[in-house]
């Protein structure tokens, strides 16, 4: 063979080398501009909701529960036990704990024994229910629990929870002199890997705010949010009756809408109150969910 052959041959591979990478790179191209895969939002139940009931008959609630259809729940408002009966309680009653209301305080004084609680029965999101009592009066007092917040949601990311507050109507007041109200100052002073946002959303439409709005505000940022409808609009101050889901309302075909968008996870029915059968109405609150999140 000659050298001109031998280059001609060289020539060959190259222009075939240089093909194949660019096809290469166009299919990495491809797969890098393909949108990531949705999230499948699964229904949830906050077992506040069932918390009367559970006072007289904790494993028939569980059961009873379970047999509706729910299989994930929120562990609040229950009889106060041991993190291995809490467990026990769950595992014979089918039922997953993905996430938890406790208190700040608890993971203040002894942050081990409380993350092995929570480890034991298997959440993954804990949070408290509202700011603490001593961070509430002032601007400067809600910055401090801001940062309370925040400190203590770097802390548990580093051992696999993550920390989550969950809002009422009140979190729409505003401080003097600031324009902003109490949410929003809170998750401008957190960062969002450290606290995760527990909408309520029947709160938020109570706080004279829009629930889907909020949920594409902090998009990505929210990945459990409380499903909860109400019959009628109150003021800040007022009270409010709460609905079975779909019965209230709430605009739920803007917020499913919404929760797609922002890769909500969870869907967390809670009731805080119930004119009828609350096990009815957890039925129905079921089945609502089954339909909208298929």
């Amino acid at each position: 063979m000659s050298s001109i052959e031998k280059t001609h041959l060289s020539r060959r591979e190259a222009m075939a080398a240089m093909g194949a990478f660019a096809a290469a790179c166009c299919v990495g191209t491809a797969r890098a501009a393909d949108p990531a895969p949705a999230v499948k939002a699964k229904a949830s139940l906050q077992l506040y909701t069932m918390r009367d009931p559970a006072k007289q008959d904790l494993a028939g609630t569980l059961k009873k529960c379970r047999e509706m259809g729910w299989e994930y729940v929120q562990w609040s408002g229950m009889p106060d036990l041991p993190a291995e009966k809490i467990r026990e309680a769950l595992d014979t009653a089918g039922l997953k704990a993905v996430a938890c209301h406790c208190g700040v305080e608890g993971f203040e004084k002894d942050f081990d024994a409380q993350v092995k609680f929570w480890k034991t029965v298997g959440v993954q999101q804990v949070g408290p229910g509202g700011m603490m009592g001593d961070c509430q009066d002032s601007l400067e007092a809600w910055l401090k629990g801001a940062k309370r917040l925040d400190d203590l949601g770097a802390k548990l990311r580093e051992v696999g929870l993550h920390l989550s507050f969950h809002n009422h109507n009140k979190e729409f007041e505003k401080f003097d002199g600031d324009p902003r109200c109490k949410l929003d100052i809170l998750y401008e002073n957190t960062k969002p890997e450290n606290l995760h946002c527990e909408f309520d959303l029947a709160w938020i439409f109570v706080g004279h705010a829009n629930p889907a709005e909020y949920i594409r505000k902090y998009t990505h940022r929210c990945p459990m949010v409380h499903a909860k409808d109400l019959y009628q609009k109150k003021s800040l101050t007022g009270g409010v009756q709460f609905a079975a889901l779909g019965q209230g309302c709430l605009d739920w075909p803007s917020i499913f809408a919404a929760g797609k968008e922002a890769g909500i996870e969870y869907y967390t029915y809670e009731q805080d109150n119930c004119k009828g059968d609350i096990f009815e109405a957890a039925k129905i609150s079921f089945d609502f969910l089954k339909k909208n999140l298929a």
